[in-house]
């Protein structure tokens, strides 16, 4: 029989041993742990901490958010199981909460951002209408002044020429003084009348001249001719020599056939043997052309 006992006390410590384990496993069993779902909107929240857009623009919503998933992180029992659901729902919540607020307040930075953009755009355009139009109004300025100046020196040389304003353009008569009588070749002592046209033309390159010899009635039509026309080549050659271009000057003889005077009297038959420079009017400017 003694042989009997330890064998018991053997089986009754093998059993006390699996008691022992069965209640380590059970209370392993009940400990407490964070309950499903914390970690998902703990990795929600971190997502929108991390968002550069989104980060600071909701930092009250993002306190509480952060405060709520820290709670819901808790470790609860078996029994709280309940509890814990209802703090992770609350924390999810509260998450989506700050994101809604942060992504709310970034679409609202985003707009007033753009409607700055697009107010300074505009009034960069404005200022940029503003420019041009005062640099068009100090160029149309200075064009007028140039203008003036220019129409003012004009007027100051037609007067220095003696010449008149007609239709056809400007008309100067130079009179019998450039020739002796019967006489084609320019007279020395003349030329200071004809040196007042080659002033004129040369401030004035874009003129062209007519140069019409005229006679009175003495003597037979032909030779009348033939002499108005060698004095109007005679006044067309002096100016070619002076260095006015060729192309721009037009010598013809009309004789006896127009007349300012009667040629029935000394002084009428003077005023009919002239030389008459007619200098073209400048065509006007084309919209192609300035």
């Amino acid at each position: 029989m003694n042989t009997g006992i330890p064998g018991r006390i053997r089986n009754g410590k093998a059993l006390g041993a699996a008691a022992a384990l069965s209640l380590v496993l059970a209370g392993c069993a009940s400990a407490p742990l964070p309950p499903p779902g914390a970690a998902e909107a703990r990795s929600k929240l971190t997502r929108l901490q991390s968002d550069p857009n989104l980060a600071t623009r909701a930092p009250t919503a993002l306190k509480d958010a952060e405060a709520a998933v820290n709670t819901a992180e808790l470790p609860v029992s078996k029994a709280e199981a309940e509890l814990g659901a209802h703090r992770v729902y609350i924390a999810d919540r509260k998450v989506e909460i700050a994101m809604a607020q942060a992504s709310t307040r970034y679409a609202e930075d985003q707009r007033a951002k753009f409607a700055s953009e697009r107010d300074k755009a505009r009034l960069d355009a404005r200022t940029q209408e503003a420019d041009a139009a005062k640099l068009d109004a100090s160029r149309a300025r200075s064009e007028a002044d140039a203008a003036a100046g220019k129409a003012a020196e004009l007027q100051r040389q037609i007067a220095a020429l003696e010449a008149e304003a007609t239709d056809r353009g400007l008309v100067l008569t130079l009179g019998d003084v450039l020739f002796a009588t019967g006489k084609s070749e320019v007279k020395v002592g003349a030329m200071s009348n004809l040196n007042k046209l080659v002033v004129f033309l040369n401030s004035y390159p874009e003129r062209s001249v007519q140069i019409e010899g005229h006679t009175d009635s003495v003597g037979s039509e032909d030779s009348n001719q033939g002499l108005s026309q060698r004095r109007a080549e005679s006044v067309r050659a002096y100016l070619v020599q002076q260095g006015i271009a060729a192309n721009r000057l037009t010598a013809v003889g009309l004789g006896e056939n127009q007349p300012v005077a009667s040629n029935d009297t000394q002084s009428g038959r003077q005023q009919n043997r002239r030389v008459v420079a007619i200098i073209d009017n400048p065509a006007p400017a084309t919209a192609s052309s300035k």
